[in-house]
């Protein structure tokens, strides 16, 4: 199966079944930090399984599958998921009214014949 067949299989089980999700990079520490990028792009959240949750791993952890879509619409005032890639520990992600830290952001995982398809992120509330 090629990259693009995948891609769009990713594009449609999202359309129906992801939410949107805010990715973001802050400038400067603590309350006075302003966001210098932001990205929005379909994603799912999931919840860990009992064979996942090993080491520094908690409970409360969650996955986060999110698209890297070069087709997706970018809305005004944001730029494209891959202009912000790599993600690292200090990029945070914001959906369902809250923001999350990420604790291991995995762009290996779903890549196909090299082409990254979309993220796997491990977050922590």
């Amino acid at each position: 199966m090629m990259a693009a067949d995948v891609l769009q299989r990713y594009r449609s089980v999202l359309a129906e079944v992801g939410e949107d999700i805010a990715v973001r990079r802050y400038a400067g520490t603590g309350a006075g930090r302003a966001i210098v990028q932001e990205a929005i792009a379909r994603g799912r959240v999931v919840g860990l399984n009992a064979k996942d949750i090993v080491g520094d791993i908690k409970l409360t952890d969650r996955k986060v599958i999110l698209i890297n879509d070069p087709g997706a619409v970018v809305p005004d005032g944001k730029v494209a998921l891959s202009a912000m890639l790599p993600l690292t520990t200090n990029d945070k992600l914001f959906f369902r009214g809250h923001e999350v830290a990420i604790i291991y952001p995995d762009d290996d995982t779903r890549r196909v014949a090299g082409v990254l398809i979309a993220l796997e992120i491990l977050v922590r509330d």
